[in-house]
């Protein structure tokens, strides 16, 4: 099993969520974020002022998978948020131990 997560520019949401949708992933957490990456945030201009802004709004979504589901996942989330811009986010890849379902007390794949 593995832990997929995700960061991403917002308004791409709902892209992802149908592209894991349509693959096979059966449930996702999203948080919104703060953060930066090479491009080291940018400037802005409010009310005449010229203000730096470092931490840029973005997406994190974690979704746990079979790891015969984990090459499609990664495929989905890619071709979905990707504009071809600077800050389209990263995909990171985690080995997941155990899941336990909280209600039935199932553990392993099958309480994904």
């Amino acid at each position: 099993m593995k832990l997929i997560t995700a960061i991403i520019k917002p308004f791409k949401l709902d892209d992802v969520r149908e592209a894991l949708s349509e693959v096979g992933a059966q449930g996702i957490t999203v948080t919104e974020v703060k953060g930066f990456g090479r491009q080291k945030g940018h400037t802005e201009l409010y009310r005449g002022a010229e203000y730096v802004v470092d931490f840029l709004p973005k997406i994190k979504i974690e979704v746990g998978v079979p790891d015969r589901l984990t090459e499609r996942v990664i495929e989905a989330i890619s071709q979905a948020a990707n504009t071809g811009k600077v800050g389209d986010g990263k995909i990171f890849v985690y080995d997941l131990d155990n899941v336990i379902r909280i209600r039935t007390g199932e553990s392993g794949p099958e309480a994904l």
